[in-house]
């Protein structure tokens, strides 16, 4: 392309005059000129811009009413949530510390017991641990996330679990689904929901 532009400049700094004696030739010279114009014609370039849609994957009910559409979360709240259960099946309760948040830790546990602060918490666990020798096995974690009306970004994981415990030496199974609120790498709070598993399940 350079080739044919430094020609073009030099055909006309010398104004070269070509005489043709018939049409053809003509038509010769004006194809040549044409392409030698096209060639020497800047390159346009298309730039392919890609905007990013997410999709809602439903919504969370605010106290006063208002839906607001939920998103997928971030997989590193699912590998904090996985690590969180399996620290409480190695009865690791030095790794469920350090994942509880600092302040402000809480449980609404499926009794209806509510435990407030990570001491309570792992106070609670050992004592349970001890009577119940509880084992959970998972069956899903879905991440999902929101931003509330003031702007802030709030992080969910939901889980479901087969856990099985020993109560009075009769060994119990039961379905719980945890949902869990991540602020900052932490667990910030939970909820416990169960129920009894059915004898075929």
């Amino acid at each position: 392309m350079v080739f044919f532009c430094i020609l073009d400049f030099l055909t006309r700094t010398l104004r070269v005059t070509i005489k043709t004696k018939n049409k053809m030739q003509k038509i010769i010279l004006l194809l040549f000129i044409v392409g030698i114009t096209v060639s020497c014609a800047p390159e346009q370039k298309t730039e392919m811009t890609h905007e990013v849609v997410l999709n809602s994957i439903g919504y969370d009910t605010s106290v006063d009413g208002t839906k607001m559409p939920l998103y997928g979360g971030s997989m590193s709240t699912i590998e904090l949530v996985e690590n969180y259960v399996k620290a409480h099946n190695d009865r690791d309760l030095e790794a469920i510390r350090n994942i509880n948040a600092v302040e402000n830790f809480k449980v609404w546990d499926a009794t209806g017991q509510v435990i407030e602060g990570s001491d309570a918490h792992i106070a609670f666990l050992t004592e349970w641990f001890a009577q119940t020798n509880p084992q959970w096995k998972g069956n899903y974690v879905i991440a999902n996330e929101y931003t509330d009306k003031e702007g802030q970004l709030q992080q969910w994981v939901t889980s479901g679990y087969d856990l099985t415990f020993t109560e009075g030496g009769t060994e119990v199974k039961v379905n719980q689904v945890l949902d869990a609120l991540i602020v900052n790498g932490k667990i910030q709070m939970f909820y416990v929901n169960q129920r009894i598993m059915t004898p075929n399940e």
